[in-house]
């Protein structure tokens, strides 16, 4: 079997990650008699510097003859850097949201996920950590209030929410989906008493829900939801939820978890297309030190090989592989606390090989 996977390391620590993640791919293929055929394209603020704009032709070319993206990261330092621009569309992450609707990346799954032997990590109370936590955030990612209309003047400006009928079908079967191979809940959340698209967004939630008799599904206001991922995470499984309130709910679990530099995710199109990178940012200050954290990236390859490419055996045992390795105290320097092994970028995933 062959694959092709487009590769965009993107800006700052993109490179050191993916060229990381790409020696475990490359030990995948070769243990389990498949061919992966990278093809390298450049998006975010590399693609400024070197075409002026921050998401080529030939790059979306490449994805869409691709069966998965692995992306690295986009953007410079924040609070400032070289790229910015008050024309949001030649800023790097531009280049982000342009090729997530260019391949129809309409579902973002961000596991947030407290490991046992990271546990200490977390800021919340060790009884409120308990065993572990395992959320997964369903985001919807090409509509929503980021995509609407825009308007700016000299008195006011205004941005659009709007979604479709079919737009929320088809978020929320990608939720239930999922919540059939978990723990058979989903919290859909929204503001629908206020926002006339929320209520849209409860009645079709409701109607799906109907296909999927075997799942819970309880309704949760944005607020209140925001509340109760820090005071009862647990109670939590799959959460879907629109773009605006994805984007900031899912980072929220992120952090709950104790370190964004662990963290994965997947952006999906309606059939096995898929793009696939670490949450943490492109952190320019580290680039090319090998102390970057390629955890996230790496399990990010686990839900492509499970997602897109059909390899669910491999991506289980990228995630054994990186349990046994923090299990093992090995640590790189952002997610080290005293007595632990700290590791560079390349080293860590050396460590990770080792067990595939």
């Amino acid at each position: 079997m062959s694959y092709k996977i487009a590769v965009l390391k993107g800006d700052g620590i993109g490179p050191d990650v993916v060229d990381c993640t790409i020696g475990i791919l490359n030990k995948v293929a070769a243990e389990n008699g498949t061919v992966f055929e990278y093809n390298e394209g450049l998006i975010g603020g590399i693609a400024i510097d070197e075409t002026g704009v921050p998401l080529p032709v030939d790059t979306i070319e490449i994805c869409k003859k691709s069966d998965a993206v692995l992306l690295g990261a986009v953007g410079g330092a924040v609070g400032g850097s070289k790229w910015d621009n008050p024309d949001g569309n030649l800023r790097p992450e531009a280049g982000l949201l342009g090729i997530r609707k260019e391949l129809g990346l309409f579902a973002n799954l961000r596991p947030a996920v407290i490991y046992p032997a990271l546990k200490e990590a977390s800021p919340l109370k060790p009884e409120i950590v308990g065993d572990g936590i395992d959320i997964l955030v369903v985001r919807e990612l090409t509509g929503g209030i980021y995509f609407g209309e825009k308007f700016s003047g000299d008195d006011y400006a205004y941005d659009q929410m709007k979604y479709s009928v079919e737009e929320v079908r088809r978020i929320a079967r990608v939720a239930f989906d999922a919540a059939m191979k978990r723990n058979k809940k989903v919290t859909s959340v929204e503001k629908a008493n206020v926002l006339e698209v929320s209520r849209l967004w409860r009645k079709v939630v409701l109607e799906i829900a109907k296909e999927y008799p075997e799942v819970e599904l309880v309704h949760m206001y944005v607020d209140n939801a925001a509340m109760q991922l820090i005071k009862d995470p647990h109670q939590f499984d799959v959460i879907v939820t629109g773009n605006m309130f994805g984007d900031i709910l899912s980072d929220e679990a992120a952090m709950i978890t104790g370190s964004i530099g662990m963290l994965a995710s997947a952006s999906l199109s309606e059939g096995t297309m898929g793009l696939y990178e670490p949450v943490h940012g492109s952190a320019p200050d580290i680039a090319g030190k090998d102390i970057a954290n390629p955890i996230a990236t790496i399990l990010s390859s686990a839900m492509m090989l499970r997602y897109s490419l059909e390899m669910p055996e491999a991506a289980d045992s990228i995630e054994t592989a990186v349990n046994r390795v923090l299990g093992e105290g090995y640590r790189t320097a952002d997610i080290a606390k005293d007595g632990d092994s700290i590791v560079g970028t390349v080293k860590m995933g050396e460590k990770i090989m080792k067990y595939l």
